[in-house]
């Protein structure tokens, strides 16, 4: 495929992986991507994982034909885009590997890789003169990991952002970007929101016209979009106007208040309603949700004095990743010493900006008739 004249991709797809990271779902596989440009020296970007090494060798040759590389430049070091550096080499020996210090201490860490005479080390701001292309390095540290760089191509006004505007998914299937760039950004890179604008800023300083990340298609045209979303999830930002309930429930009783609540607020003329039920659902889209809306209700059964176990990964996903400017409401049950709603809130004093709802609601063991004026003030409350 191509880009640009003379810049390709060479990237390849896996549908073969079920878990991204051991832990993400991946119905639709992933996507590995490697870009080349032809130059009077040519450059890849980026190697793929070790599994489709073959694949992505006899995609360079056959676009080169008799033609060697002269550089693999490398971004990032996690081993779905570095593990093939290696076979890389055997195949065309008399190419160097650019890359920064960071970066080939991985190389070596991974893979005893020291290089020598073959490493082209570059620093923030450095430049590697392809012919009628000069590229820019830029350095992203923490986005998500600290090795991680962009390469600026400023002829075809270019960026190659590593990991950066990736998503989930393989390239040969066709689907709607945000929600699977949505979830990848907050599983992946949510915790580094400071970083991920840090660099921002740097790029709104670049004439950019096309994005090439590591996953997922190729960004082009009006890249607005694309780079409004991320300025929105990187400041913690409210992408769209709605509450998410996120429940816990051993027989139902919790479950159905959760449900009734959800009915209120669409009876109330709420914009959008997510009721997610912790036990079953993807955990990584119930984060994405959370961080998506404005508004989060938690609602946990009381469970050997704690919450229940869901609640907690779920909790502990949401700490993890930095989450602030919210409001939240508590709903929580128990049948002889509820302790739910002091538990989830206790786990999220330490969030920035977060707004206590005011109206919530305890349960002792089934919803009763009485408890709906309750959950009408939280309804009432939530619409405000």
């Amino acid at each position: 495929m191509m880009i640009a004249k003379d810049v390709f991709y060479v990237g390849v797809n896996d549908h073969d992986i079920d878990l991204f990271e051991g832990q993400y779902i991946v119905p639709n596989g992933m996507a590995y991507n490697s870009y080349l440009i032809q130059d009077e020296k040519v450059a890849v970007m980026d190697s793929v994982d070790g599994h489709f090494a073959g694949q992505w060798l006899d995609q360079i040759k056959a676009q080169l034909g008799d033609r060697q590389p002269d550089y693999l430049v490398i971004q990032h070091m996690e081993p779905d885009h570095s593990s093939s550096i290696a076979a890389f080499l055997e195949a065309f020996p008399q190419a160097q590997v650019v890359s920064n210090a960071k970066a080939f201490t991985m190389m070596n860490n991974f893979y005893g890789l020291t290089l020598e005479e073959k490493k082209v080390e570059v620093t923030n701001g450095g430049t590697l003169n392809l012919g009628s292309r000069e590229l820019q390095f830029i350095f992203a540290p923490m986005v998500h990991w600290p090795e991680v760089m962009f390469t600026y191509d400023p002829a075809d006004k270019i960026l190659f952002s590593a990991d950066a505007f990736g998503k989930f998914g393989a390239l040969d299937i066709e689907e709607e970007w945000d929600c699977e760039a949505r979830r990848y950004y907050f599983g992946i890179v949510g915790k580094y929101g400071v970083q991920v604008q840090a660099v921002l800023k740097k790029a709104a300083a670049l004439d950019i016209q096309t994005i090439c990340p590591l996953h997922g298609p190729v960004l082009s045209g009006d890249l607005s979009h694309y780079l409004n979303q991320y300025n929105t999830w990187s400041s913690y930002g409210v992408e769209s106007e709605g509450v998410m309930i996120a429940y816990c429930s051993v027989y139902g009783n919790t479950a159905k208040a959760a449900r009734e609540l959800a009915d209120k607020l669409t009876a109330r003329g709420c914009p959008k309603v997510v009721v997610a039920d912790l036990h079953r659902e993807d955990m990584a889209e119930c984060v994405e949700d959370a961080f998506r809306y404005g508004k989060l209700v938690l609602a946990s059964t009381t469970y050997n004095g704690d919450i229940f176990p869901y609640m907690r990964q779920f909790i502990e996903s949401l700490k993890e990743r930095g989450y602030q400017n919210r409001t939240i409401g508590l709903i929580e049950n128990g049948s002889w010493a509820p302790t739910a709603a002091r538990i989830m809130k206790g786990m999220l004093e330490g969030c920035k900006n977060i707004t206590w709802m005011e109206n919530g609601l305890k349960i002792m063991s089934a919803l009763k008739p009485a408890d709906q004026a309750a959950l009408d003030s939280m309804a009432d409350e939530l619409m405000k």
